[in-house]
């Protein structure tokens, strides 16, 4: 959609035009009211996460003898890289990622196998037993695989249209494609992540009209082919003992999982309705693992209390919200559905990171997205809103003044 301010209410249009370009024009996006909220909302949620992940890091890296900001000094180059991608992809037209979709779901899918390869521990190494990063834990390809399903999924439903409702030519090469990625995660292992795959495949699937009983048809295969021998996995039948264990059999077992979420509980207990104070609490003096990643939402409660908790869960409501919104208003239904799927895969990973926390959920490995220590995934959640900001803006052509003058009003 253009719009124009032109010279003079009273020349001619042929007037008017040709003055406007002797004086030049240019073209600008102008965000909605949604997103510039958005804008605000992820400046917040930023804020909070350096300062949390600060208090949660300190400790933890002045025993590995660095220094108190290690974490939060390399968190911070995430934020200025996060930063320039979300100014980028904020002014670039979304609709490109349309015509970029298959050569982006090409890299991922290389990038995922040479993850998983005999021979290239070189590139991946192991961190807590898995290969799940390239060059020293610098790319986590299956954050870039995320992405690639967000604007991938879009554009083939889009192109194959009334065909999304038949299996063959309709749902086969979703789940061609999608389920190799997942098969992919599954040898790293990282079995949450292989779930928020199909999820977010599914979550794209309804909006654009899939049939109800092919969902029903594929979870019965998966279920079958995939779920039930990851059962019998050991590590997945202990997150499943610890998330059904009573709080005393968690205290009792004071190892592994049972300790996460027991000292999760205690976190939360401990700091009731106000919380105990920014950079008071107890949990990161070693008691609660990975309190600076998996587990960090359990510092926020600590810390901060039901009030911060319920602070941070109405941003993240606030902000797929707005996401919603955005997809609602989207230019056209290739980005109605990149809006969603982008807006799911933020709100989604935060609330079971918030459930896990309580205990609501069993351990899933989900980070909480802008707070949690972990660059690429920083990046790309960035990334993903600045791409949201673009999708809830308009393009317009300013004529005359306007073109050069920044301080003159939006108003068109």
């Amino acid at each position: 959609m253009t719009t124009g301010v032109l010279g003079t209410a009273a020349a001619s249009p042929a007037t008017d035009h040709a003055a406007a370009a002797r004086a030049g024009s240019r073209q600008r996006w102008r965000m909605s009211i949604e997103a510039r909220a958005m804008v605000m909302v992820t400046a917040v949620l930023l804020t909070l996460g350096l300062a949390v992940l600060y208090s949660a890091s300190a400790l933890v890296a002045i025993n590995a003898n660095s220094p108190g900001h290690f974490f939060v000094l390399r968190q911070g180059v995430g934020v200025v890289a996060g930063a320039i991608a979300f100014m980028v992809l904020a002014k670039v037209d979304a609709e490109v990622w349309k015509r970029l979709a298959w050569p982006i779901m090409g890299a991922s899918l290389l990038m995922m196998l040479i993850v998983v390869l005999p021979g290239t521990e070189s590139l991946t190494g192991r961190q807590n037993g898995a290969r799940r990063y390239l060059f020293g834990g610098s790319i986590q390809p299956s954050e870039f695989a995320k992405f690639a399903i967000l604007v991938w999924a879009p554009m083939l439903l889009v192109k194959k249209g009334a065909q999304v409702k038949q299996i063959g030519k309709g749902l086969m090469p979703f789940a061609v494609v999608v389920g190799s990625l997942s098969v992919l995660a599954i040898l790293e292992p990282d079995f949450s992540v292989a779930m928020m795959f199909c999820l977010l495949l599914a979550v794209l699937l309804f909006v654009a009209g899939a049939r109800l009983s092919h969902f029903m048809l594929f979870a019965v295969v998966g279920a079958v082919l995939i779920g039930i021998p990851l059962a019998k996995r050991g590590y997945i039948q202990e997150r499943l003992r610890s998330f059904t264990a009573g709080e005393q059999a968690r205290a009792d077992k004071q190892d592994g999982l049972s300790k996460q979420q027991f000292q999760s509980f205690v976190a939360v207990g401990s700091g009731g309705v106000l919380g105990v104070g920014f950079g008071q609490g107890n949990q990161q003096r070693g008691w609660l693992p990975l309190a600076y990643n998996d587990f960090i939402g359990s510092i926020v409660g600590e810390e901060f209390g039901f009030v911060g908790l319920a602070g941070i869960t109405a941003l993240f409501a606030l902000y797929g919200w707005l996401g919603f919104r955005i997809a609602r208003q989207a230019r056209s239904p290739y980005l109605t559905l990149v809006a969603v799927g982008l807006t799911f895969t933020t709100v989604f990973t935060a609330f079971i990171h918030l459930g896990v926390v309580i205990g609501l959920l069993p351990n899933t490995g989900l980070t909480l997205p802008f707070v949690s220590y972990g660059r690429s995934n920083l990046v790309l959640t960035l990334a993903m809103t600045g791409i949201l900001v673009n999708i809830g803006s308009e393009r317009q052509r300013v004529y005359g003044a306007a073109a050069t003058d920044p301080l003159l009003s939006d108003t068109v």
